[in-house]
């Protein structure tokens, strides 16, 4: 007997929550009054203001990963020019040398010529600042 109420209060609980989804998705609104539509209204307004909430967090954190990721790359983008700066000065220095010691062993006639060659493949792993560009001379 206990059991058999419990499952017509279920099946009335039930029936409720299926009626109420139905109004909140707009259907089935033809036997509201103006107190139950303001209700209905007031509910919606409500939830509609927890979505938005929720949406702007997630716009506002995903915002801040992108600042945060900016900054790292601009980071890098600095350290980056910073090491072709130096290489660029490395480079002009040893052309400049170059053009020097073939000066010397030959006089003005030769053409020298310097070339970055690619870094040469290592098994182990070095850091960036440990890495090495050969340069080839050719005269």
């Amino acid at each position: 007997m206990f059991w058999q109420g419990e499952a017509v209060k279920l099946r009335q609980q039930l029936q409720y929550l299926q009626q109420s989804h139905r109004q909140l998705l707009g259907e089935e609104l033809f036997g509201l009054n103006i107190n139950d539509l303001n209700k209905l209204e007031t509910q919606l307004e409500t939830s509609l203001k927890g979505v938005r909430i929720k949406k702007e967090q997630a716009f506002y954190d995903d915002v801040k990963e992108l600042h945060r990721k900016e900054s790292l790359v601009d980071h890098e983008n600095k350290e980056l020019h910073k090491k072709l700066n130096f290489l660029l000065q490395e480079h002009a220095e040893l052309q400049h040398k170059a053009y020097e010691l073939h000066r010397d062993n030959n006089g003005l006639h030769g053409h020298v010529s310097l070339q970055l060659s690619q870094p040469q493949q290592q098994e182990n792993y070095l850091p960036t600042e440990a890495m090495t560009l050969g340069l080839q001379l050719n005269f």
